[in-house]
Parts: structure tokens; sequence; C-alpha cells
């Protein structure tokens, strides 16, 4: 019952509540010049996807944590949405600097994330490691899509996607050491396939 609750109370923090940072949010270098209309547009949203990737992490730790029982494991999990949560803060910091608003799907998102949690969970804990190492490349990949993207005058946008990088990189070395397997083909595909669809649809809503 204390993980059920734990769960849901992480969910409402989640969705409804002012994220916190532990760690001080990456800054750009010197100043940047001001960003035109069009700039401002094509960064909230790329920032917006991002801050939804990051509501799905929150989901996915949390259901893969509530499934093992190996408290090592658990741990594992905790720590890593732990630092998922600076990223869940600063996305959250920089859409509101952009004058933009998070995705109105999130709870749609979280909700989506969290079943994918517990499917993963429910296969043994090396699956549910593996689905880590595979959401995490695939993540890792999507943050350079964006570096390539966002306008080059956007240096604290930059900055901040950079050092998620970095630290989903990170996260797939670590639960590969743990054990993950490697997954199957269709199932790398099918997660390409959902999350094209979570990207495409939180660029605009």
């Amino acid at each position: 019952m204390d993980r059920l609750l734990g769960a849901a109370d992480a969910a409402l923090r989640t969705l409804f509540s002012k994220p916190r940072a532990a760690r001080a949010r990456p800054l750009a270098g010197g100043d940047s010049p001001p960003l035109s209309p069009g700039e401002r547009r094509e960064a909230a949203a790329l920032m917006r996807v991002n801050h939804v990737g990051e509501v799905c992490a929150q989901a996915l730790y949390t259901a893969q944590a509530l499934s093992t029982s190996d408290p090592g494991l658990r741990d594992h999990f905790q720590r890593a949405a732990e630092e998922e949560t600076d990223h869940l803060a600063w996305t959250a910091e920089r859409l509101a600097e952009l004058g933009d608003r998070p995705s109105l799907l999130n709870p749609l998102w979280y909700a989506g994330a969290f079943g994918l949690g517990l499917v993963a969970g429910r296969l043994g804990d090396r699956v549910s490691l593996g689905f880590v190492v595979e959401t995490e490349r695939q993540v890792e990949a999507h943050l350079q899509s964006h570096l390539d993207r966002l306008p080059a005058a956007d240096a604290s946008s930059r900055a901040i996607v950079s050092h998620m990088k970095e630290d989903e990189a990170a996260h797939a070395a670590q639960a590969l050491v743990q054990g993950g397997v490697e997954l199957p083909g269709p199932a790398k595909a099918l997660m390409r396939a959902a999350a094209r669809v979570m990207t495409t649809t939180a660029h605009y809503i």
C-alpha cells in the first residue's frame, strides 16, 4: 500500500505541482541575441516536446520501481526518477521564459508511459532494464535532433538539451551495467512509432 500511495503521489507532483530541481540549471555562457517571434515559437514547441518526455520518464521510472521486487533495483529507478525531475524543472522553466505552456495532454502521456513501465516491469527485471536502455538511446537521438533544430541564437535551450542528452546516455549505460537485455527489433520499432506520435502531437498541443 505504501508503494501504491508513493506512486500516486509521484503522479500528482509530476502533473500538478511545480517541479524543483536538485541541480542548478545548465546556463549558456555570455549574452544571446534576442529570438525572433518565429524562433521563439519553434524553440517553445521543441521544449514542450522535451517537457513531455520528462513527464513520461517520471511515469516510466515510477512504474518500474513499483513493479520490481528487488530493493536495490527499486532504489536505482527512484534515483533515476529524481535526476529526471531536474530535467522536468529545467524544461518547465524554459517554457515559461519562452512564454509558452506544457502539453495539454500531459495526463494522457503520463498514463500511457506508466502503463508501459508496468508491462516492462512484469516481464522481469532484465527486460525492464533493457527497456530503459532502449528508451534512453532513443531519447538521446531525439535530443540530438532537437539540438540540430533549435535556433542557433537560443543558447539557453541548447544548454539544457545538451546536458539532458548527457544524462540520458548515462542512464542507458547504468541500466546496461545493471543487466539490461537487448530488446527485439519489433519492440524497438513499436517504441519509436509510439514516440513519434507523442512528439508530433506535443509539438502543437
